[in-house]
């Protein structure tokens, strides 16, 4: 998860301390295919520590202090269960249907200041959008779970991330800058030149340790949009890469894969930070501008526990473990530089190890 300004918190702390660990125990416990498919992409990629568990762990207890809260299903306390889920990492581990049910509530209250739908609509007559994983099916003037989709008329509107209309901001990053993959990225080596980060303020999860969650204040409907082709231009002789981040380049695939392909002829290689979740011919494309340019997809793994996975993002990791195996085949189509990464943010007391 890349960052858009620091913050001083346990979350940021913990997001400085990313690391891309061997697959652990956990994954190899699970029994979906789509989890074997993802320890077997995981087996096939490089990793690199960028902290040990104790170091990490260290860190974070320095930082949580002695606050305790009780867990509301095995009452256990610890100052290591979130307050706003109010459960605790082994009952969402062996009571998930339980658990999750209860950590729904804490993404109701975090959604409802930003007019955001609960949950992914399911309009038995709505108009279905397949973009993403949420497979929202929206019924007249509803919303998507991104909020950028609505049916006018029995027809899906598209409020930003078409070509025209992205719901973004873009800045210019010195290099090296805080890239998940800098480590084997040509990129990190490029000092004088910059990244043209593009930060979409949408997304398609909802992660309640996010950030980046400021890209909720933004409004669809208050305009200001950059087109594909603007966001190009405000690439230069110095514009040595772009990162399509958020949020999630998932919601605007349409907007971020137009302007892909605009930097792809500029000469400016192509790369994506996401967390696994849009529609896999759309992966596909984004992975084939990566490819072609020299970039990487990173996917930002959020937890390898379907139960977990649920409980901090609202959703399912199907999806991102199907397209994360699904790049990860790709791996030999040119292993130098390697298209595909992974990290995974350490989150105190749920994802430590």
């Amino acid at each position: 998860m890349r960052a858009v300004a620091p913050r001083l918190s346990v979350m940021r702390i913990a997001s400085d301390s990313l690391f891309m660990p061997e697959p652990p125990v956990a994954l190899s416990r699970q029994h979906t295919p789509s989890a074997r498919r993802a320890q077997a992409a995981l087996e096939g990629c490089r990793f690199r520590g960028r902290a040990t568990a104790p170091e990490a762990a260290s860190i974070i207890r320095a930082d949580v202090g002695r606050q305790m809260t009780e867990c509301r299903l095995c009452r256990r306390t610890s100052p290591l269960i979130s307050r706003a889920l109010g459960v605790c990492a082994d009952c969402i581990h062996h009571r998930p249907d339980q658990a999750v049910a209860l950590c729904q509530a804490a993404h109701i209250e975090s959604r409802r200041p930003f007019g955001l739908p609960a949950e992914p609509p399911r309009a038995p007559d709505g108009r279905l959008c397949t973009l993403c994983a949420r497979q929202c099916s929206i019924s007249e003037e509803g919303r998507g779970y991104c909020g950028l989709r609505t049916v006018r008329e029995g027809r899906l509107i598209h409020l930003a991330g078409t070509r025209k209309r992205g719901l973004l901001q873009y800045y210019r990053d010195p290099l090296p800058t805080n890239c998940v993959a800098d480590w084997v990225c040509a990129g990190s080596r490029r000092r004088g030149y910059h990244n043209l980060a593009v930060f979409y303020q949408s997304c398609t999860l909802d992660c309640l340790f996010c950030q980046n969650w400021h890209y909720r204040h933004a409004r669809a409907e208050a305009g200001g949009f950059v087109s594909a082709a603007e966001l190009a231009e405000a690439a230069n002789a110095r514009t040595y890469c772009v990162c399509f981040f958020g949020g999630d380049p998932a919601s605007q695939m349409l907007h971020a894969l137009a302007a892909a392909r605009e930097l792809a002829s500029l000469g400016v290689t192509v790369c994506w930070e996401t967390a696994g979740t849009s529609n896999p011919k759309l992966l596909d494309q984004a992975l084939r501008w990566s490819l072609q340019t020299g970039g990487c997809v990173k996917f930002d793994l959020k937890a390898y526990d379907d139960g977990l996975h649920r409980a901090l993002t609202g959703a399912s990791n199907q999806t991102t473990l199907e397209n994360f195996a699904r790049a990860a085949r790709r791996f030999r189509e040119r292993p130098e530089p390697p298209p595909v990464a992974a990290s995974m943010l350490l989150v105190p007391g749920y994802v430590d190890a």
